[in-house]
This record gives C-alpha cells, structure tokens and sequence, in this order.
C-alpha cells in the first residue's frame, strides 16, 4: 500500500469497486438526469435519477418483478424483460416531465446487445430522449425473444427432458416459451395502454 504525507486514501465506494468517480463526475455535471440500468442476480432494475446538492433523487423507477402486474410469466432478467423495464422507467419519467436523460450503466462493461442497452432502447421507444448508439442496440428479433422461441422449439424437438428441465420454471407459471415474441407483445401493449390512458 501506498504511503507518505501526500497520499490520499480513495473514496469507499471506489476502494471496493462500486463507484467510477470520474464518470459520475462527468455525467453530474451535464445537468440531464441519468438513466440508471441495473441487472442485478434476481432482475433488472431501471431508475431516472437526478443529482442534487445533498444527495441523488430518483424521479422514477422500475423493477422486473412489477411486469407481473402486466401478466408478463417469463423470467425477470431476460433481454425482454429489460427492454420491457426500461420502457417503464421511462414512461413513468415521463409523466413527471422529464423529457431527457444520459444512459448510466456503472461499472457494467459496455458490450454490444447487452442487456443494459436493451433497457436503454425500451426507454426511447417510451419517448425519453437518451443518447444511444444503434450498433450496441440488441436487434428487434432479440428484444422480442424470438431467439429464446426458437431455442425452446429446438430443444423441445431434440430433447423433451432437456427441454421440461430448462424451461421448468416458465412451464410451472403456465407459459409456453415456444410463444414468447406474442406474450411480449401482448405485455409490450398493457404497458402502453396504461400509459396512454393518463
């Protein structure tokens, strides 16, 4: 460890790893809200948060175990279920009069169609202005879980076991993941729906 009268220990949350400070720093003072995307180990969580003097205020939130309420039976940390959290993060950001925000991913690494950016799309699709690239975008085959589809056809065909064992929790909650891109739709369109009511 480093020391002498001019270190200076680092901050907490950047000793352990948890903060980038040099690009909080750079995306706080933009002065737009941030559009935090989290994809934590039992969902995906997406907040519009705005940085004030004493301390971070989230104007709005979603979490992926809200998409119940929409009928959503698929898993929360699907591709789909970030885009579908990121749409309503937003929409909910929205009706609060926010109308921009800077896409914030932590210390996720930026790779191309990952789940943070499918949030980030589902947000623009719902009209916040966010700053994003078309080429880390995951395509509209994958956000509609059509790749997930055909993979449960495949192995439903190959291997039946295979199949009941790694679809055993959508088969439980009474979903058919060979129907995925139409129950994503279907949900896509309650979400949508309520919005546009208010």
């Amino acid at each position: 460890m480093a020391k002498g009268s001019r270190y200076r220990m680092p901050l907490k949350r950047r000793r352990e790893g948890r903060t980038n400070y040099y690009k909080r720093r750079r995306m706080i003072i933009s002065g737009k809200p941030r559009l935090v995307v989290r994809v934590l180990s039992r969902g995906i969580v997406a907040q519009v948060v705005e940085a004030r003097p004493r301390g971070d205020v989230t104007l709005a939130s979603a979490v992926s175990r809200e998409l119940a309420k929409y009928g959503w039976k698929a898993g929360g940390k699907n591709l789909p279920a970030a885009y579908l959290v990121g749409m309503l993060a937003a929409l909910r950001a929205r009706r609060r009069g926010v109308e921009e925000a800077i896409l914030d991913i932590g210390l996720h690494a930026p790779t191309r169609g990952a789940r943070v950016f499918a949030a980030a799309k589902g947000a623009v699709d719902a009209g916040l202005h966010v700053p994003l690239g078309e080429s880390v975008v995951p395509g509209e085959e994958r956000i509609r879980g059509e790749h997930i589809a055909a993979y449960a056809s495949t192995l439903a065909e190959e291997d039946e076991e295979a199949y009941k064992r790694r679809f055993s929790g959508y088969l439980a909650s009474g979903f058919d993941p060979r129907g995925f891109p139409g129950h994503f739709e279907e949900v896509k369109e309650r979400i949508l729906s309520e919005y546009s009511e208010g």
